[in-house]
């Protein structure tokens, strides 16, 4: 599904690494956590992943269903089955989610050339996915995410996840900002999604997330590699001790 060799990324305009040699292999149908401390390199990695253009791969490969995309553009990337779920959506004017989630099928159909939903067919699609995560139908009516709480934006985001049905979904700390109610729903969502033919990379800070999605493997990265990994018990260690104890082993 993905393989990551030997990563490392720096920002576009600057010679400092943020990434410094992060090897990751994920097959089909797993979820993989990455956690770390602030400043680790845990939304760097989820971005790159994605094809944000303000980094700079220095050196190493990411290939994705056996394709090398290190040079492919995001939507492209979108378009093969990448999804990435942000940690702070975006506010677009004038635009509704179902406008954007129509134009975003549509891009894929065109990319695959097959024959486009109409308009009607992609109304039931998507009042069905937004009934079965018990949005508000109001908020779906307003320009995407404008008014909408910290929890909605975060539905929002498993519904487009939902509709656009990809292969790898990358969840950069959904969880952030989330109450417990708004959390279940998240992860009943994503859950509602695990499969034998997709996997899960979500990024997290914390342990409580994994409680309702758990993960088949747990990496701890720190100043931009992978320094530990294992199950979801590693995640539990982390809550009970922190950080320091990982780190602090590195030094021994």
């Amino acid at each position: 599904m993905l393989n990551v060799k030997n990563l490392k990324v720096k920002v576009a305009d600057n010679n400092e690494l943020i990434l410094n040699g992060i090897d990751l292999s994920v097959k089909k149908g797993e979820i993989h956590a990455i956690m770390g401390p602030n400043g680790s390199g845990k939304s760097t990695f989820a971005n790159v992943l994605a094809g944000k253009p303000d980094y700079e791969i220095v050196e190493g490969e990411i290939y994705f269903l056996s394709n090398l995309i290190n040079e492919l553009l995001p939507d492209e990337r979108s378009h093969m089955g990448l999804f990435l779920a942000f940690q702070y959506p975006s506010e677009i004017p004038g635009v509704r989610s179902f406008q954007m989630l129509k134009a975003s099928i549509d891009a894929k159909k065109e990319y695959y050339k097959e024959k486009k939903l109409s308009v009607r067919e992609f109304a039931k699609l998507y009042d069905s996915k937004v009934k079965e995560m018990g949005m508000d139908i109001e908020l779906t009516k307003r320009s995407l995410n404008f008014g909408f709480s910290g929890g909605e934006k975060k539905k929002n985001e498993i519904l487009q996840l939902s509709i656009l049905d990809p292969t790898l979904a990358i969840l950069d700390e959904t969880d952030s900002g989330l109450d417990v109610d708004a959390l279940r729903t998240v992860a009943d969502g994503v859950n509602a999604m695990r499969s034998v033919e997709r996997s899960f990379i979500i990024v997290t800070h914390y342990q409580r997330i994994l409680n309702y999605i758990v993960p088949d493997f747990v990496h701890v990265l720190v100043d931009g590699k992978i320094v530990k990994s294992g199950t979801k018990d590693l995640a539990i260690d982390i809550e009970n001790n922190g950080y320091e104890k990982i780190i602090s082993e590195l030094g021994s």
